[in-house]
């Protein structure tokens, strides 16, 4: 899909004269241009995002996104690439030797995740298994856990779970907060505001690295546009998610996740695949 771009501007000049001066003085006030931009999400609706000129823009070129069979590739002068997949417990049982010998060089496993109706916190019935087969085949690892937090006191609730669970495991790649909507049924957090979801993203991100781990955030542009503010989220690092061919975000993101139904030796049915962006 080709973004739309729309400028919307204003450049206001105000002439006057100076009084017993003979000259005229020119002051010109220029208001910022306001971009804003069309996408579409994954059941091909379309919807607009004002773009936040304070958030770092994504400044990767579109056209270096490559995808080779089932792998995506980017290469610039200042980025390179890699590929890895992010699983819990609905990809069953999974030989990690066979991921790695596909080419996948990391991945991000569920930690946990906490219920959309009652809220409980629950540790992913695969996590143990998975963390332990993914380094013992050499992957570089990260975890992520799903929330459903509706305060900063749930999410602070949820870092801590996550990192009593990870304890002992050494891992190269963040814990990753993954707030989500529920879709076509009722959730706690059905009601919850952008602002109160950005304090509880906020409130993790922080508690993580207070713990001695790199934190980062997973959102696709639904989430960027009304869900997150994501000028207070600078400092956090973004996984972004999105389907289309080409990542359509303005925003600067470390990892893509660009497809959820990929294939990879070693696992059963679907996958998500990643990309990972790394500066040279």
């Amino acid at each position: 899909m080709k973004r739309k771009l729309l400028a919307i501007g204003t450049i206001v000049a105000v002439m006057f004269g100076m009084a017993g001066c003979g000259s005229t003085k020119e002051e010109v006030v220029q208001t910022q241009e306001e971009k804003v931009i069309s996408f579409v999400d994954a059941q091909g609706e379309y919807h607009e995002l004002t773009v936040d000129s304070d958030v770092e823009e994504n400044s990767y070129t579109a056209e270096n996104f490559v995808l080779d069979g089932e792998f995506m590739t980017y290469e610039d002068d200042y980025y390179t690439s890699s590929v890895g997949v992010d699983v819990s417990k609905f990809q069953g049982d999974i030989n990690w030797k066979k991921v790695a010998a596909a080419g996948i060089e990391y991945a991000f496993i569920r930690v946990g995740y906490r219920g959309y109706s009652e809220g409980k916190l629950n540790l992913d019935e695969q996590f143990k298994k998975n963390i332990k087969g993914a380094i013992k085949a050499g992957l570089d690892v990260g975890v992520y856990f799903f929330s459903q937090a509706i305060s900063e006191e749930e999410a602070r609730e949820e870092a801590e779970f996550v990192m009593d669970a990870v304890e002992g495991y050494d891992l190269q790649l963040p814990i990753v907060y993954d707030p989500e909507s529920i879709l076509n049924e009722e959730a706690r957090t059905d009601d919850v505001s952008a602002e109160q979801f950005t304090k509880n993203t906020v409130a993790f991100c922080k508690a993580i690295e207070e713990g001695g781990y790199d934190a980062m955030v997973y959102a696709n542009l639904m989430w960027q546009a009304y869900k997150l503010e994501l000028g207070e989220l600078t400092d956090i690092p973004m996984w972004y998610a999105d389907y289309e061919s080409k990542p359509q975000t303005p925003y600067h993101f470390e990892y893509w996740q660009y497809t959820s139904t990929g294939s990879v030796d070693g696992i059963s049915g679907d996958v998500d695949l990643d990309i990972r962006l790394i500066k040279k």
